[in-house]
């Protein structure tokens, strides 16, 4: 089955659930062209793209994964070209600042963009994914040089981008880096270490490859704030900006995967001889907090993933499920009926739809407030987007993910035994939903992160303000009064009083208890992101009310999955609640002897 963009879905959520025409209204935004008339043509491009040109290849890339041969890297067939007419078609550029070449579009326009291309070929998209990262940590701390040399290529697709920070002997404490940088008498430096786990760290897509690295400098401090960020490129550059020499950086092995095979996982050797060239990004020992820049916007990006990957297996599992004759109605009747006529298939279907819808809602609301943080003309409003952001970010990333391993191992069920043969293309969605949870930070990662940092740190603000957002809704599905609305209602009231629990356990205990808080940190996320989640579809709900009578199909669809959300999914946040605030210290209790 061909992938299909949910472009009417995409525009729904961005326009009633996102506010796009607020956002497209911002300076910067409005100066870029940018306007509510725009969003839909350029979606409709991407679906148009990513349907012939990057799905077809997914099977493919599965099926003949990249090879490594002595030090090179050979891509799948057709993804060359196919990341060539990426570039061309200017996707890579779409939220970068035109002033590098960019189009300087709203996140909110280009996530959409970016959740298809990820539909339509996991594998292909992480290359582009990498890139913008390694472009926004550029653009945040690099020097005017360094910008003018790197970003124009990078924006244009030309060049590919990669992060590397992950050691051997380090996983994810980044504090036990060792890959070193010495410095050289004309400024540059050059860096002797290995770094694994390096997404599309050698390929022969683009004719260079910009490597962001972490390492030390000589008498750095020790851990993490001894650690400073360098570009690293495969081939050096020329005084005319041309490229050169090879840089010493050797890809000696990729790695053998469970699932995204036909994206090459590298480990990377720098300065076999005598090092390899590379130039400080910013101030030497801030490398840390530069990567975090690249982080945050790839963890947003790999949430982004898991919404695609769910949208694609719910897609394939609907086109089986009406093609699938087996069995009777329930009804009693004698005929043969499509299996999409059994209402567990229907559970599990609409479990799959709504938990993508919920999350993709979430999504789009984020960047919307992303959008608000760079560009509102308010710098109170500024501030208030961005800490918005930043709480929201462990919470795409970490419940999407969870979600779509949940979603395309459902797939796999609706499938039955042929959803375990791989010829029939269901297993993919879920081998390649696997990783998600893992890499950019793990779950637990994330789960710590909302705690620590983005919870406990500003005494629960932001939550506070989400949860008034909540009640405010709240109110306005009382006013609406239909029956879909109080249903609606009756169970975002309990999955909100179930965050207020939560939350006020983490607050007053997260430093006398600090290891039985923890030990719920996963809940707490999972619970965010169900009630956010049904927060977001309350809301969708309520729109779909107003605007029911323009297409009565979708609109009510919209409206079943909401309060299917509601009844089917968020009751899990009052039991979530309960391991919160009461199963910390019994989780503690075993010693590790006795593991």
């Amino acid at each position: 089955m061909t992938y299909h963009a949910p472009v009417k879905e995409m525009l729904f959520v961005m326009q009633a659930l996102a506010d796009l025409a607020k956002v497209v209204q911002y300076p910067a935004y409005a100066e870029a062209g940018a306007d509510a008339e725009l969003a839909p043509a350029v979606l409709e491009e991407a679906a148009k793209f990513n349907e012939t040109v990057i799905a077809p290849l997914n099977w493919a890339g599965d099926k003949n994964p990249s090879t490594w041969n002595n030090g090179t890297v050979t891509m799948t067939a057709g993804f060359k070209e196919a990341l060539k007419q990426y570039a061309e078609a200017g996707w890579q550029g779409v939220i970068h600042p035109a002033l590098y070449g960019g189009q300087g579009l709203p996140k909110l326009i280009a996530t959409p963009c970016l959740e298809m291309v990820n539909a339509a070929n996991l594998s292909f998209a992480l290359c582009p994914l990498l890139t913008d990262g390694a472009i926004e940590a550029l653009l945040i701390a690099a020097n005017d040089e360094l910008k003018a040399q790197y970003l124009p290529a990078m924006i244009s697709g030309a060049w590919a981008g990669t992060m590397n920070l992950t050691e051997p002997q380090a996983g994810s404490d980044l504090s036990l880096v060792r890959t070193r940088a010495e410095p050289e008498a004309d400024g540059s430096y050059r860096l002797f270490g290995t770094k694994i786990y390096i997404t599309y760290g050698d390929h022969d897509m683009t004719d260079n490859i910009v490597h962001l690295v972490l390492a030390r400098t000589p008498n750095a401090p020790a851990g993490i704030k001894g650690i400073s960020l360098f570009v690293v490129p495969k081939f050096l550059l020329e005084a005319d900006g041309n490229l050169g020499a090879r840089n010493e950086v050797e890809c000696i092995s990729i790695e053998h995967k469970l699932g995204i095979k036909a994206s090459p996982t590298a480990v990377l050797q720098f300065g076999d001889q005598s090092g390899a060239k590379g130039y400080l990004v910013g101030e030497e020992n801030r490398g840390l907090e530069y990567m975090f820049v690249m982080m945050n916007a790839s963890r947003f990006a790999v949430g982004i993933q898991g919404i695609a990957v769910a949208d694609r297996a719910y897609q394939k599992a609907v086109a089986y499920a009406k093609d699938r004759v087996q069995g009777r109605d329930l009804d009693g009747s004698d005929n043969s009926v499509s299996i999409i006529q059994q209402p567990d298939v229907k559970r599990m279907l609409l479990t799959m739809r709504a938990n993508t819808e919920a999350a993709r809602a979430l999504a789009y609301f984020a960047a919307a407030q992303y959008d608000a943080a760079h560009a509102a003309p308010s710098l109170e409003v500024r501030k208030q987007s961005q800490a918005l952001y930043e709480f929201l970010v462990p919470i795409v990333k970490g419940f999407s993910t969870e979600m779509a391993i949940e979603v395309a191992s459902l797939g796999l069920q609706v499938h039955g035994g042929m959803g375990f043969i791989e010829e029939t293309g269901a297993a993919q969605y879920y081998r390649d939903a696997r990783i998600l949870t893992i890499y950019e930070g793990t779950t637990a990662i994330q789960a710590n992160d909302l705690i620590g940092r983005k919870t406990v740190r500003d005494s629960g603000k932001v939550a506070h303000e989400l949860i008034a957002s909540i009640v405010a809704t709240e109110a306005d599905l009382r006013a609406s009064n239909s029956a879909a609305a109080l249903a609606v209602l009756t169970q975002l009231q309990i999955g909100r009083l179930a965050f207020e629990q939560a939350l006020s356990y983490i607050l007053l205990h997260a430093k006398v208890e600090i290891k039985n808080v923890y030990a719920g940190s996963c809940a707490y996320l999972k619970l965010c992101g169900l009630v956010l989640g049904a927060w977001q579809m309350a809301r969708a709900l309520l729109a779909a009310e107003r605007l029911r009578a323009q297409d009565p199909a979708f609109y009510e669809a919209k409206m079943i999955t909401a309060q299917f959300f509601a009844e089917h999914l968020l009751p899990q946040a009052s039991a979530l609640a309960t391991s919160i605030t009461t199963g910390g210290a019994i989780t503690n209790a075993l010693t590790s002897e006795q593991f």
